[in-house]
């Protein structure tokens, strides 16, 4: 309880914190490890989207999405805070691409509105649905937080 609130209050003084890295690991579709200038490595999850699983439908492709997208490359980090297990919720850039949005319009991702309620990223959601992108080409796609919670049934 008491790392959780060290966290939370953490969280809270560092909003909104802008710095460059490289990226040098992807986990997900979703989740990066990036190096500092400094050597420091730094866990990032993309804030406000969820991809799915590596090991669900579209998860390898959303993974390949963002391996081709920032992979070994020089980004930007929008700091928004931490999520609860301690790494550093972001808006990640490329230039000037939004790496989290461009998973959105590929339709590699879903727009995380249970933690998120950023209309220009639900509209892209919604523009990929519309457009059968990615995993929205399937009859039925399940929601990563939905496959989460199956498979630990």
């Amino acid at each position: 309880m008491k790392t959780l609130l060290l966290l939370i209050l953490f969280s809270l003084l560092t909003i909104n914190e802008s710095f460059n890295a490289l990226v040098i690991g992807v986990y997900s579709g979703d989740s990066l490890i990036v190096t500092l200038s400094n050597k420091e490595q730094l866990r990032v999850r993309l804030e406000g989207i969820d991809c799915p699983e590596v090991d669900q439908e579209y998860g390898d492709s959303a993974k390949m999405a963002t391996v081709v997208f920032c992979f070994k490359k020089d980004v930007r980090i929008e700091k928004i805070g931490l999520d609860t297990y301690g790494r550093t919720l972001a808006y990640v850039y490329v230039g000037d691409i939004c790496l989290n949005r461009e998973l959105l319009r590929l339709g590699m991702a879903w727009h995380y509105k249970g933690y998120n309620n950023d209309p220009e990223l639900a509209k892209l959601e919604e523009e990929a649905r519309n457009n059968k992108a990615g995993l929205w080409r399937q009859p039925k796609p399940e929601a990563p937080w939905d496959f989460r919670r199956n498979k630990r049934k």
